[in-house]
Formats: structure tokens, C-alpha cells, sequence
């Protein structure tokens, strides 16, 4: 093959490759997107959380149309700064409602993003009991359910898998049972894996589960991993493929530079996901204080452009990566 037969050949392969779509399971359904049409995504956020445990909770707690009352300005907002995609990180039994998302989804113009999952993190508290008696290819099949057959009677399907395990090495037993079972559910659905871990003491012994079941790290999103002080272990979760994410710009912006221009300077930007963790509804509070979902655009970008971040890089941390990372394979 001679060097213009290459040529070609490269530029068809590129060319194919642009015409393969993304797809993503949106609260209002399925969406097909071509990478090269990027748009913002804020990729870990919460409109309603509840944090009064897997027994007791209760939708009756709360009013849809006052959830939608409070929280629809504060979507509304994010027109100003192009988010297209919203991920709503509330996993089940802490207040996931699907219903609610599609509405404001609706009423809002943004496209919002719901999961399957449980949430081990805070010593089980938001665990359901019949959890503890199932094995992890029981759990599995409750998940995947959810994704072939929608969510309870809404018809809605999860866009991701949600779990959350406290971060020690070797995991609780539950922990391993969920992060197998997400493996699982991955391995039928092609659905990412989104998990609340924070510190890396409790990433290594996840991504180990997912080797030996099969799956790619790449499948991964390690949450919370700002909680992290050795930016070392950002590069090496970065060389195996796992997504790492910053998510707790709503809350502290102090941290976020410093991490992001290490990042950068130690190639692996194209494996970060930035998001708020903000909102949110809580049906435990009588006043309701919901922190924005712009510390982003109004702070953390400003800071970023004076030290040297271009368009390139916003383009890679807002559009790529969250567009990659939660593609369905």
C-alpha cells in the first residue's frame, strides 16, 4: 500500500467513524447523536434527594408540582450557557423519580437523565432489605429489568447505572455484590457505570470486580474523585481507562484549578468529567435552599481561561467526554 492508498484509507475510516452515532437514554427517551455534534453536558447533578433512608421513604413526602416550582427556574438558567444534558445522579431509594425528571425535563427544554442502581454508600442505609438476601445476578436482573422494560409503570429507561460504596480496600460485602451486579447489568445493557467511591482506596478493588467479570474500566465513572489528594492516582486510574470525576463544583471551587491544570499538563484531561453535584429538593426540609448548577460557567471557567485553558479544553471537559462516557455501547 503506497503512502496516497493510505491517506485514503485513513479519511475513510475517519469518515466512517463520524458517522457512528452516540446513543443515549434520555427521561424521554432514546436519542441518537453524532459526535461531532457537541453539546454541553453538566454530567453529575440532583434535583430531588432524600435522605431519610430505604425504609422510610416516601413520595407522599413531597409534591411534584412544588419539587417543579422550585427547581424549573434553576434549569432554566442553564439556557444561558448551552447545557443540553442534564444527568440526575439520585439513584433509587434516595429519591429517584422518574416522573418528576420528565416533566421538568419538558417544561424545561433539557434533557435530563435518570439510572438503574443501588447506593451502598453511608454503611447501607439506603439499601432496601430485600437487597441483602440477593445474590449480585438477582440484583441484576431487577436492573436490567429497568432498562428493557422502563422504570416501574412510567416506561421510562435508565441512561446509566448508579451505585455507591464507602471507600476501603478490601469493599463491604454488599459493595462487591452491587459492583458485580453493575457489571452485569453493563455487560447486558451497555449501560456506564456511575459510582460514588471518593477517595482511590475504594476504586482499585471496584475495577478489579469489573476486570474479572469482563468489563473495561472505560465502562467506569469514578465519582467523588475530587476527595482524592494524591493527584498520582488520577494519572493511573486515567492509564486504565476509567473516567474520573470531579463533581463537587457547586459546593467548592477552591481545589478545582489546581486539579484541572494537573491535569492537563499530565495528558489526561480527555478522561475528566466536571459537574456541580448541586441542587437540590430535600422533602426532609421545610425551607428549601437549592444551590445553582453555574458555578461552572460564572467561576471555574473564568479561572481556567486566565491560566491558560482554550476552547479546546472547555469543549473536552463539557461536550467529548461526558458525550463518550455515557454513549451506550
Amino acid at each position: 500500500m503506497n503512502g496516497i492508498d493510505r491517506i485514503i484509507l485513513l479519511v475513510l475510516i475517519i469518515s466512517y467513524s463520524c458517522k457512528s452515532p452516540y446513543t443515549y437514554y434520555t427521561v424521554e427517551g432514546k436519542i441518537n447523536k453524532y459526535p461531532t455534534e457537541g453539546e454541553i453536558w453538566l454530567s453529575h447533578e440532583h434535583i430531588l434527594v432524600d435522605f431519610i433512608g430505604a425504609m422510610k421513604i416516601n413520595k407522599d413526602d413531597y409534591s411534584q408540582s412544588e419539587v417543579i416550582n422550585t427547581i424549573l427556574p434553576k434549569l432554566k438558567e442553564l439556557h444561558k450557557w448551552g447545557v443540553k444534558y442534564f444527568v440526575d445522579a439520585t439513584p433509587n431509594f434516595l429519591g429517584r423519580d422518574p416522573n418528576l425528571l420528565k416533566e421538568l425535563s419538558r417544561l424545561s427544554g433539557i434533557q435530563i437523565l435518570t439510572n438503574t442502581g443501588f447506593y451502598g454508600a453511608v454503611n447501607n442505609k439506603y439499601i432496601p432489605k430485600i437487597a441483602f438476601d440477593l445474590s449480585a445476578e438477582e440484583i441484576a436482573d431487577i436492573w436490567i429489568d429497568e432498562f428493557e422494560n422502563g422504570i416501574g409503570d412510567s416506561g421510562i429507561k435508565p441512561g446509566f447505572i448508579k451505585i455507591g460504596v464507602d471507600a476501603k480496600d478490601p469493599l463491604h460485602p454488599m459493595h462487591q455484590k452491587l459492583v458485580k451486579a453493575a457489571a452485569l447489568t453493563h455487560l447486558q445493557t451497555g449501560l456506564t457505570i456511575a459510582s460514588h467511591t471518593g477517595k482511590a482506596k475504594g476504586l482499585w478493588p471496584q475495577l478489579e470486580i469489573l476486570k474479572k467479570t469482563g468489563v473495561s474500566p472505560s465502562a467506569f465513572i469514578w465519582v467523588h474523585a475530587q476527595n482524592e489528594t494524591n493527584p498520582k492516582e488520577y494519572k493511573k486510574a486515567a492509564e486504565e481507562g476509567c473516567w474520573i470525576s470531579l463533581d463537587g463544583m457547586g459546593w467548592n471551587t477552591n481545589s478545582y484549578n489546581t486539579k484541572l491544570q494537573w491535569a492537563k499538563e499530565n495528558d489526561i484531561l480527555d478522561k475528566i468529567l466536571i459537574s456541580h453535584d448541586a441542587g437540590w429538593f430535600d422533602p426532609q426540609k421545610s425551607k428549601q435552599e437549592i444551590t445553582p448548577y453555574t458555578n461552572i460557567f460564572e467561576k471555574i471557567i473564568p479561572q481556567l481561561k486566565a491560566s491558560g485553558f482554550t476552547d479546546f479544553d472547555f469543549n473536552c471537559l463539557l461536550k467529548e467526554n461526558p458525550a463518550k462516557a455515557f454513549n451506550i455501547h
